[in-house]
């Protein structure tokens, strides 16, 4: 409940209707092109490439107004959240080439058919309906927007006229343009003198929570900024290099920086000259609120909101308004602040497009099982799209490698790849169809691969949300979508979990000895490396589940079991200080330890 204490005005756009119209297909970027003929070639020649054109492509990968998503480097990223081996973890990535898609943040083009964007439908309300000036409309024409969602519809006049406001937006409606283009409106109208100073004043902060979220936040503000010469736009993120990061931050344009929280502090108290940059902050945005604070991010967020003026206007988008981002409310923003509820109750669910079934199998039979759906699934769509997600990175990695043994078109994302591989796997997914992506829950947020025809979940989900959000990467822009949860019989707790949703069963599907084998031989050939990794994966993962990891006689029984189904005679062994952090004793019947 909101509080008359607060005076916060509430603007409820649930009962929004849809309208009619359509995306325009993104444009092809020659440029990339001849940047790959270019690198083909180098990578064929025998001769060294020459300094100068090394220098050149360092020097466009440290600008992120060129390329932001090329600018990060090929470390995992410290600012992201936990949930994958014990180890931190990604979320999924919005990436430049696809911001006309809808997924990061923009309405459609105009005429067509309805059309429903991730979610949110689009409205009959046009950018050039809204108090925006003609530079940022031509930005947005640029980028194929004309109309807005039912989120920039709810959002955007109130934003403009410098409220603070907290927005409950789920992700994938638009909300990234939402939040940027008031920024850009802002900033446009300030005095142009300091812009030409070497060292510019800072007067938007973004702050998300992952790498690929602002990385893809940065993309869409470098596109919407494209007719303001005046406007630069930068972007700091943990895992990157800090002194290259000091330089653009000081000798490039740098009006808009979008940070992760984590290093967004380490400039703050180690960079020279930041915090007087910030000094004449306009706007400061905490995109995902929710995540930021379920990731930890509080403490930080409180010395950032410490650091920049009281003066200025704060936007909070959260997906979720917890207890947690309300009290956030309190220290972040003016006690006037409008929410905006921009999802109506009961849509965060799943959507209505969406297939649901589950099914149960043991362990030793869901390998199996496994690929007599893909078989089946390939057989009917020629043009298939399946999106396999696991339970962890190991568990992903054993089973991306199982398919590919036994031929199947596949494609891996989980939180152990580089960030290069993670951006070219997802480009390559995006674009492409007859395509299996095995992947962990880098891949569960935030992200809009279109025409996906299949989500499998394998293993129960951490939690509720996760499996929505899961189910949510199909059933978009109004096709049909389908998804599956496989489970083992005493995973099926969850079923109680979401009762209320549309889930039917589904029988097992026909398993052969044809079937059979062809797993059998598949699984001899994966590394067995891998499957030690993914057996100690596994005990981690339902060794934090509050179900499975309450009774560890049993969890050290079916780990066992998994090891059996992966094709081991012997369970691995597993190194004690391992074991002590899982809580687990070196005398539970069945643990071998390392």
């Amino acid at each position: 409940m909101t509080s008359s204490k607060e005076r916060k005005s509430i603007v409820n756009v649930s009962d929004t209707k849809p309208s009619d119209t359509f995306h325009k297909p993104p444009k092809k970027n020659k440029k990339n092109k001849k940047r790959k003929a270019i690198d083909s070639k180098s990578a064929t020649s025998s001769e060294p490439p020459k300094k100068r054109n090394t220098n050149k492509k360092r020097k466009k990968r440290a600008e992120v107004r060129a390329d932001p998503v090329a600018a990060a480097p090929e470390e995992e990223d410290v600012d992201s959240s936990s949930a994958d081996d014990g180890e931190v973890q990604e979320e999924p990535m919005e990436l430049k080439g696809e911001i006309k898609a809808n997924g990061g943040g923009g309405g459609g083009g105009g005429g067509g058919d309805t059309e429903l964007v991730s979610g949110s439908y689009l409205t009959q309300t046009r950018f050039d309906q809204c108090s925006i000036s003609p530079l940022s409309l031509k930005g947005i024409k640029a980028a194929g927007y004309e109309r807005m969602t039912v989120v920039q519809e709810a959002t955007l006049p109130v934003i403009l006229k410098g409220k603070d406001v907290l927005a409950k937006a789920k992700t994938g409606t638009g909300k990234t343009v939402a939040f940027l283009l008031p920024a850009i409106e802002a900033i446009s109208k300030l005095s142009h003198a300091d812009h030409d100073r070497k060292c510019s004043p800072i007067h938007a902060l973004i702050i998300c929570p992952t790498r690929e979220l602002a990385s893809q936040a940065a993309a869409v503000a470098t596109t919407l900024t494209k007719y303001h010469a005046s406007i630069g736009v930068q972007v700091v993120t943990g895992g990157t290099n800090m002194n290259s990061e000091q330089k653009r931050i000081k000798f490039k344009p740098c009006q808009i920086l979008v940070a992760t929280p984590g290093r967004l502090i380490d400039h703050i108290e180690n960079t020279s000259g930041f915090c007087s940059q910030l000094t004449d902050m306009k706007i400061v945005v905490l995109d995902e609120a929710d995540r930021l604070l379920d990731m930890g991010f509080r403490k930080d967020i409180e010395k950032i909101i410490a650091v920049v003026p009281k003066q200025r206007q704060t936007l909070l988008f959260s997906a979720t308004v917890s207890n947690e981002v309300r009290q956030m409310t309190h220290i972040a923003m003016n006690k006037n602040h409008e929410f905006i509820n921009t999802v109506e109750v009961g849509s965060e669910e799943t959507h209505s497009q969406v297939r649901q079934m589950h099914l149960s199998a043991d362990l030793d039979m869901q390998f199996p099982v496994l690929y007599s759906i893909l078989k089946e699934h390939i057989s009917e769509d020629a043009e298939y799209k399946i999106i396999l997600f696991c339970t962890t990175a190991m568990v992903t990695k054993l089973v991306s490698d199982l398919l590919s043994k036994l031929r199947c078109n596949v494609r891996e994302i989980h939180s152990r790849k580089s960030q290069s591989h993670r951006t070219r796997v997802s480009e390559d997914f995006r674009k492409s169809k007859g395509l299996i992506l095995v992947t962990s829950d880098v891949s569960a947020r935030g992200v809009d691969y279109p025409d996906v025809t299949l989500v499998i979940q394998l293993g129960v989900p951490a939690d509720r949300e996760q499996y929505i959000h899961r189910l949510g990467r199909t059933g978009r822009k109004g096709k049909e979508g389908k998804g599956i949860l496989i489970l083992a019989p005493w995973e099926k707790y969850f079923l109680s979990i979401i009762k209320d949703l549309p889930l039917t069963e589904a029988p097992l599907p026909p398993i052969d000895l044809n079937i059979r084998k062809q797993v059998g031989m598949a699984l001899s050939n994966v590394d067995q490396k891998n499957k030690e990794f993914a057996y100690q994966a596994w005990l981690g993962y339902y060794g934090s589940n509050k179900v499975v990891g309450r009774d560890k006689n049993n969890l050290v029984k079916l780990a066992n079991e998994f090891s059996k189904s992966t094709g081991l005679d012997t369970p691995p062994a597993v190194p004690l200080r391992v074991l002590n952090k899982m809580r687990i004793g070196r005398h539970v019947p069945g643990i071998r330890v390392q």
